[in-house]
């Protein structure tokens, strides 16, 4: 019986792909499509999350990320031959060796730079007299015999160091090297002996036979300790006056390290370990954190010590990286749910109206097989094999494009959305299509929208989603994406369940304007717009379901487009705060300044518009604050400015400011170009006690010159002159405004003075507006010397260089703009053809009744405009409101500006792109005014006659 059944069966699904090949490609198509999607989301966030943790722990400073496993010396209750044995290279290779293959996964370590040694931790001072001190202090060098000297560089001059038989803790003589640029700055030559004292005050003569350049500078060999390949000039911590001093280290050959347990310079063991990140994965993570915490302070250090002895000790700042790295991970995770639920919810939504589709094309043809006394069981397997034949390939098929595309990630994800989307397509149309027939239905039932009236259980459906839809939107805007514990599903699915209430929302509200329109309309001669108003209250395709897709994607696509215009304006933002202009000029101190040849020179180089030349003078003490002026104080006008500062804000923390002489018309230009607040240059006008001093006179403490103050810097220094001394002259401020942003310096304490009413009024900056050449503009700067500084906006930009992470989610984002905007025209056209047979039918009995081809263009035309326009306006409103509600509480920090030194940090919140709210709307409207027109192109080739016979649907 079952051979029978499957032997029957064959025939069916055959017959019915080669029935219908058309049907059964674009449901192949559109599955592939999705399935792609989905299964290729996840792996593109395991791809960035692994790319971003690899890119932390290989572009971090060397002496981070390396873990270094050290001992103090050998105990000197030991025999000295025992002591110096374990200083030698063999037992330290052997130690070395254990160590790498003790460490724990997924900490893996870079096999080829692994390091080991003795050094000394605790500097010796070098009493030759040829060496530099630049305070008068002698120099104080540290010494390390380590390993792989001549594999990690290249002999500049002399010979290789090398250890004579037998080095031990009595020996008095031993070789060494050193950089090219210790060499360089310590003025030492090949040839050159450095004392070194024993405990006893005994000198230890090392002998420098070469001068070595690194292979590899910014490797972790010479890196996780900068004074192997770099000197550096320190400050005296001792002395009491500013005095520096040199330090460097020697390096001591291979074999050596027995000569260093006889100084006081408190040597020790150590092994270098830096890590190889190529192998590590973004769920790797977590479990990385968790070892290194163990092999600093728990059952991991106890294994390193059983290996290298009971002193050792585990030192890195791996962790630190790897937790910052989480931190990224985690505020950014959030933010991709967001995206990766909306568009998941337009293609579940798009699905399930192609099932719509397939079961209204079919829906005669199964009701007369129901008829004849087909089971619903038989039916539903029917269905579900003929669709399992064409969906489950094209889900393979996605699923392997993205595992080919995305080279990375995990595939049991990917593996199961592409399950997940066969699933639905599979259960989805048997599902809707049996239940169509459950019961039969009589022929020509009406489907009217207008007299359709929702069912209680429609009601409390409606309820339940508007609550959930408020409570997601009230958590988001309360406590941010980041809920500390992961993301939040329904935080993450609130635009998703705004744009479904508004859905519901507008189906309510959707027959109400249909009746208040066809009412004029029925009294018109014409018959164009009272048909085309009646067919759209009657038509499905302006439906819950095709306006949820829409309402969907047009959100998901505006949401999208925000996060993408925020991170861009975001950078833009931080790039002008830290330059102040186009470009920049100033010195290379706090003090140099710029001469007028120069300023008029660059001035007037071609690109420049606006010149704006600007005295800054930094870590001005302020006065105390003003009693009954104290926190909350603002002036008079800071309203008129309109950018006051926080009433709230403390006046203690403007103990120091920056004071900025400006030339009050050329600033106000400059910060109106660059879209600065409104600055007021007629309130800084040096007339009467501020007027300009002749040359060569002083002020008095009577001058009073009117400023420009930031909040804080307002409420210390209150509404009455207050006196204050700068190097720029002494005199006495009244705040006449404030302003929340200057654009020459970055700090948020700052006093705005007309330049000209100081005594020294030579400008130490240069604000340009404009796009100069940055060869000339830095070439004409550097014909006065190279202690001057030019500082570009467009360089500035493009140092928020994305990590891999950043930049995979921005993808992510664009992907999900695309998406969103093709699932939304996909829904429209669905929705149309739908309808299509129908329309067909209309338009060939208008025909037999006089209706002309231009009048059935327009009655289409028409006949789509309303669920358009519907759509088109329920999506720019969604979208916008989506963005307004969740504004408060979505952050892009973490996408626009971090790990970048120096950015400004503070909130980045939502901005509304006008682009991607009006783009898809505007493509919906267009869409469906295209298809309608093609529809009636088609249709009026065909005859009137042969349409009819081609069946009455209705």
């Amino acid at each position: 019986m079952s051979n029978d059944k499957r032997a029957a069966s064959a025939p069916w699904i055959r017959t019915r792909l080669r029935t219908a090949p058309g049907a059964a490609t674009a449901l192949a198509v559109l599955v592939l499509v999705t399935a792609f999607l989905a299964a290729a989301f996840p792996r593109a966030v395991d791809a960035y999350e692994s790319k971003g943790l690899r890119h932390d722990i290989a572009t971090a400073d060397a002496g981070r990320s390396t873990v270094e496993i050290a001992r103090p010396q050998p105990g000197l209750e030991l025999p000295q031959e025992q002591r110096e044995a374990e200083t030698r290279n063999p037992e330290l290779t052997r130690v070395g060796t254990a160590l790498l293959k003790a460490l724990p996964a997924p900490l893996r370590a870079d096999a080829s730079s692994v390091a080991y040694g003795v050094r000394t931790t605790k500097p010796s001072v070098a009493t030759e007299p040829w060496l530099p001190r630049p305070d008068a202090v002698p120099p104080k060098l540290t010494y390390v015999a380590q390993s792989g000297l001549k594999d990690h560089a290249t002999l500049a001059s002399g010979a290789w160091p090398t250890a004579p038989d037998g080095v031990t803790a009595d020996s008095r003589a031993v070789q060494g090297a050193v950089t090219e640029e210790t060499a360089a700055e310590l003025k030492v030559k090949v040839g050159a002996t450095i004392t070194l004292l024993t405990a006893a005050q005994e000198p230890i003569t090392v002998t420098i036979t070469g001068i070595v350049a690194p292979r590899d500078p910014k490797g972790s060999y010479w890196s996780a300790d900068p004074l192997l390949r770099s000197p550096s000039l320190v400050p005296d911590p001792s002395s009491s006056f500013p005095v520096n001093f040199w330090t460097g280290t020697v390096l001591l050959a291979e074999d050596t390290g027995p000569v260093l347990l006889s100084t006081a310079a408190e040597p020790v063991v150590f092994w270098r370990f830096p890590p190889d990140p190529t192998g590590l994965t973004g769920p790797d993570g977590s479990r990385l954190t968790s070892v290194i915490a163990s092999l600093e302070s728990g059952p991991g250090l106890l294994k390193v010590r059983r290996i290298a002895g009971g002193t050792a000790v585990v030192g890195t700042g791996l962790g630190t990286i790897v937790e910052a790295n989480a931190r990224m991970r985690d505020a950014i995770g959030p933010v991709i749910a967001v995206a990766g639920l909306g568009i998941g919810s337009v293609a579940a939504v798009v699905l399930l109206m192609t099932g719509a589709l397939i079961a209204a094309r079919r829906r005669d043809e199964l009701a007369l097989m129901r008829s004849r006394g087909g089971s619903l069981r038989g039916i539903g397997g029917r269905l579900l094999a003929e669709t399992a034949v064409t969906v489950l390939p094209a889900s393979a098929l996605g699923l392997l494009l993205a595992v080919l595309l995305v080279d990375e990630g995990r595939w049991w994800p990917g593996a199961l959305a592409a399950a997940g989307v066969a699933l639905l397509v599979c259960v989805a149309l048997p599902v809707r299509t049996t239940l169509q027939h459950i019961r039969p239905t009589l022929h020509g039932a009406r489907e009217d929208m207008v007299s359709a009236r929702p069912s209680r259980r429609r009601t409390v459906a409606e309820l339940t989603l508007l609550v959930l839809a408020v409570g997601a939107v009230t958590a988001l805007r309360r406590r941010g994406t980041s809920t500390g514990g992961g993301t939040d599903l329904l935080v993450s699915a609130a635009p998703v369940l705004v744009a479904l209430i508004a859905a519901l929302v507008l189906v309510r509200i959707y027959p109400l304007p249909l009746r208040l329109a066809a009412r004029p309309m029925a009294r018109l001669r014409g018959a164009i717009g009272f048909l085309s108003l009646a067919r759209a209250g009657r038509s499905s395709a302006g439906g819950a379901l095709p306006l949820l897709a829409l309402l969907l994607a047009l959100a998901t696509a505006a949401f999208g487009g925000s996060v993408i215009a925020g991170i861009g304006d975001a950078r833009d933002d931080a790039a002008l705060a830290s330059v102040g202009a186009d470009a920049r000029v100033s010195g290379m101190g706090d003090r140099a300044t710029l001469p007028d040849e120069l300023v008029r020179t660059v001035s007037g180089l071609d690109g420049v518009r606006d010149a704006a030349p600007v005295r800054v003078e930094y870590s001005v003490t302020m006065p105390e604050a003003a009693a009954g002026d104290g926190a909350g104080t603002r002036t008079d006008t800071a309203a008129d400015t309109g950018t006051a500062g926080d009433d709230a804000a403390d006046a203690d923390d403007a103990a120091t400011a920056a004071l900025v002489g400006v030339e009050p018309a050329s600033y106000a230009r400059l910060a109106r170009t660059h879209g600065l607040p409104a600055f007021p240059a007629a309130r800084l006008r040096a007339t009467g006690p501020s007027a300009p001093l002749p040359e060569g006179t002083e002020a008095g403490p009577e001058r009073v010159l009117p400023a420009i103050a930031s909040p804080a810097v307002a409420a210390r220094l209150g509404k009455e002159p207050r006196a204050v001394r700068t190097l720029s002259g002494d005199f006495r401020v009244q705040v006449v405004g404030t302003t929340a942003h200057v654009a020459a310096v970055s700090s948020t304490n700052f006093l705005i003075v007309n330049a000209a009413s100081l005594e020294q009024k030579a400008p130490t900056t240069l604000l340009l507006a404009g796009a100069p050449d940055p060869g000339k503009l830095r070439a004409a700067v550097d014909e006065n010397g190279k202690k001057f500084v030019v500082q570009l906006r467009s360089e500035e930009r493009a140092r928020y260089v994305n990590t891999p992470m950043q930049a995979g989610a921005e993808r992510i984002y664009l992907a999900a703009v695309a998406a969103g905007a093709g699932y939304a025209l996909l829904a429209v056209l669905l929705s149309l053809l739908q309808t299509a047979p129908e329309r067909k039918t209309l338009l060939a009995r208008l025909r037999t009744m006089g209706l002309t081809t231009a009048q059935g263009r327009r009655l289409l035309a028409f006949e789509a405009t309303p669920q358009a326009l519907l759509a088109a306006g329920g999506g720019l409103f969604t979208g916008w409101a989506t963005i307004a509600l969740l504004s408060p509480g979505v952050d892009l920090v973490p996408l626009a500006l971090a790990g970048v030194a120096g950015s400004d940090t503070g909130p980045v919140p939502l901005r509304t792109d006008l682009w991607s709210l009006g783009l898809p709307a505007a493509g919906v409207v267009a869409l469906a005014a295209a298809v309608a027109g093609v529809q009636a192109w088609w249709a009026s080739r065909r005859g009137s006659i042969t349409e009819l016979r081609a069946g009455d649907s209705r």
